[in-house]
């Protein structure tokens, strides 16, 4: 993906301008009807005419913030309206609903990290009506609480282990030797003394000796550390894409829109980006996609003691209602953050 660079902050308008442009994207943002000067005239609570308001709304067209769709129409916000909107936008809070509703979810949910952040971002969709992208918390820095060994037959044994955000792997072993019961057991034992407690980063002394409880145990310490996520390896949960259909007017663009999201790679690229850019909020072209180019992005890192554990984001179309979008996205990735850092009971 093209990097870009942060969008440049809007210059101050004066307080006029600055009401109109509000009262203009708010009530686009409401109807996705181009605006009127009498409309806002009557709405904004200005104290002038729509001759004066229609004066600087041609003004704000001519400076870039609106754009005049029809000749014969009111105006609707550009891109660089809607920069200006949210960079002097205040921070919004979730409705009481909202805040019980995600108490409730996180003091019940239950299971593998990956159901879990698939069942957070069908939650999150719900509550905005947008489509919900929920980055994989990353099991790196996450401590190994159980290392087993289940011995299937004597070719076969299952590695299982669970790790303290709640993440758990399995994966097969298939030694070339024959493996029974006590052997596998004494090597289960030996790979709790080594792993408990360490993490996929930390560095473990194997046993070097060629007995096969040693060789066990080395083959599972090589395919654990072997698992270790990648930046490229981020799983990704969508919720609601079939909200996109009802976000966004066109058939192509709602194709287009589809494309992106079913391609997990461009989306973790594109919300590592926008975080990497120190951006919580993207707009039109700064989402760094052209077939984005009528959407707005929003962000919220997930951060577990102070390390990078994923992200949650929105995508909708720019007239997305973003105070509310906002105010969801970071109070979901603030739950995520208790819940696998194993302080969500200190919200209740």
């Amino acid at each position: 993906m093209a990097r870009r660079a942060n969008p440049t902050p809007s210059t101050d308008l004066d307080a006029r301008k600055a009401t109109i442009l509000e009262a203009v994207v708010a009530e686009h943002i409401d109807t996705a009807q181009p605006v009127g000067s009498s409309s806002v005239a009557s709405n904004a609570d200005l104290g002038v005419s729509p001759a004066t308001v229609r004066s600087e709304m041609v003004s704000l067209e001519r400076e870039g913030y609106l754009a005049q769709p029809h000749t014969s129409a009111g105006r609707i916000p550009t891109d660089k309206g809607y920069r200006y909107f949210v960079d002097h936008l205040q921070s919004g809070v979730l409705g009481a609903p909202q805040q019980h509703q995600l108490a409730d979810f996180f003091a019940n949910v239950r299971g593998e990290v990956e159901d879990v952040l698939e069942q957070t971002s069908t939650l999150l969709s719900q509550m905005t009506n947008y489509t919900a992208m929920v980055l994989g918390a990353t099991h790196a820095h996450a401590t190994i609480m159980s290392a087993q060994l289940v011995n299937l037959d004597a070719h076969h044994q299952l590695l299982v282990a669970v790790f303290s955000d709640g993440s758990v792997i399995k994966h097969s072993l298939n030694p070339v030797f024959d493996v029974d019961y006590e052997t596998c057991a004494e090597a289960s034992r030996q790979l709790n003394a080594l792993l408990i407690g360490t993490t996929l980063e930390s560095p473990v002394q194997v046993p070097s000796r060629h007995d096969h409880v040693a060789q066990l145990v080395r083959d599972a310490v090589a395919t654990l550390h072997a698992q270790e996520p990648t930046v490229d390896g981020e799983q990704v949960f969508i919720g609601g894409s079939s909200r996109v259909a009802e976000s966004f007017e066109g058939v192509e663009t709602v194709r287009k829109v589809l494309s992106i999201l079913e391609q997990e790679l461009l989306v973790v690229g594109l919300v590592q980006d926008m975080l990497s850019r120190g951006l919580s909020v993207a707009i039109g072209s700064e989402v760094g996609y052209e077939p984005l180019s009528t959407c707005a992005v929003v962000v919220a890192p997930v951060t577990i003691d102070g390390a990078p554990a994923g992200a949650v984001g929105l995508l909708g179309p720019t007239r997305m209602k973003y105070q509310e979008a906002m105010a969801a996205a970071g109070a979901v990735s603030q739950h995520l953050a208790r819940h696998f850092g194993g302080d969500e009971d200190h919200d209740h």
